[in-house]
């Protein structure tokens, strides 16, 4: 285990480093032919991307590249580069939508431009303007990450690939953020509504989109990234259950941001969708009336986190997580033959990691 967090820890210093070097350039050139105006939402952009996090989509590039084969190790770390600058300009649209205030322990970037705009007087509704400046922080930085994929030194068949399995992943992406936005304001949600945010908003996105891009760019056909499917959505799917643990039973200082936000946004996890089928009484009372109220105090969440344990949704959702991991690494199994042997049993590490977060 020592190895393997040693192992993902030099994949995000190797990141980390190239956006480093990276946006110095990117801030000059957008003041130089641009202006001040946009270099100040650049400038909101880069500080969400410098904030680091643990670059495991950017790792997961890097990983299904050397999986294949691949050894160009200055070619895949940009292109894990700009997966984790298409990662930020999904954060940005993610802050929006859900309202959210901080992201990784600083002010999201619409928050960040709001306060821009008071700081300067500036005419207008301070959190409108911000809202619209951190749209455009994110379609610059998407369509950057864009550019950095289609620049990089591989064969032109490789990058088209790359660039239609990113595009295609991110329409998925959309259409699940959709599906997630649609559960919190209708009253009918199902099971497979919720499975479906899982598994097109996260598991794709997460785990199979960046282990495809890494894979293709090595030279693998439609067999490998096949192969890869059954581990890729059931770690996604596992992911996301622990990922909404953390998220109400975790600390701020865990998740950065604040623990109150999934229950505030109303949103209909397996956690709170499982409560809400066997909690009864008050108890389902008090969930219902907590889902979606931005005026949530701290002792009506805790009765909700209470609700929580009492219904078995939280062992529940443990449980799940457990079964999820199970069925992935038993695809790992059957397929690991095709692959490098340690950057295989990594992907390994990865999906046992995940039982460590919410044990």
């Amino acid at each position: 285990m020592a190895a393997f967090k040693q192992q993902l820890l030099a994949y995000k210093q190797a990141i980390d480093a190239d956006i480093e070097a990276y946006t110095p350039h990117v801030r000059r050139i957008t003041k130089e032919q641009f202006g001040a105006y946009p270099g100040v939402v650049t400038d909101a952009y880069l500080d969400l991307l410098g904030r680091g996090g643990k670059r495991i989509r950017g790792a997961l590039v890097m990983l299904g590249y050397e999986m294949c084969g691949g050894k160009d190790q200055q070619m895949i770390v940009r292109a894990a580069t700009a997966l984790e600058m298409t990662h930020a300009y999904i954060l940005i649209l993610d802050d929006i939508q859900d309202r959210s205030k901080r992201r990784r322990g600083k002010p999201t970037v619409h928050e960040m431009l709001a306060t821009y705009h008071r700081q300067h007087n500036l005419k207008g509704d301070s959190h409108h303007v911000g809202v619209a400046l951190a749209i455009n922080a994110a379609c610059t930085g998407l369509h950057a990450a864009q550019v950095l994929l289609a620049g990089l030194s591989v064969a032109d068949e490789l990058k088209v690939k790359a660039l239609g399995i990113v595009n295609h992943t991110m329409i998925t992406t959309a259409h699940g953020q959709t599906i997630d936005i649609m559960n919190e304001i209708t009253d009918d949600v199902s099971d497979k509504d919720v499975n479906q945010v899982m598994e097109w908003k996260t598991a794709h996105y997460t785990i199979l989109n960046p282990l495809c891009t890494g894979m293709v760019l090595a030279g693998a056909g439609c067999e490998d990234t096949d192969a890869i499917r059954g581990y890729s959505l059931h770690t996604g799917m596992a992911f996301q259950l622990t990922d909404d643990i953390m998220g109400v039973f975790g600390s701020d200082e865990q998740t950065g941001k604040s623990n109150m936000d999934d229950i505030r946004e109303g949103k209909r996890t397996a956690l709170t969708q499982y409560a809400l089928e066997h909690a009864t009484g008050e108890d389902k009372a008090i969930l219902t009336s907590a889902l979606g109220n931005d005026n949530l105090t701290n002792d009506e969440f805790e009765a909700c986190r209470r609700v929580l344990r009492d219904s078995g949704s939280l062992s529940h959702a443990q449980d799940l997580a457990k079964h999820h991991v199970e069925q992935a690494l038993a695809s790992l199994e059957k397929n690991a033959s095709r692959w490098e042997s340690k950057p295989t049993e990594l992907l390994r590490g990865i999906a046992l990691g995940l039982l460590q977060r919410v044990a």
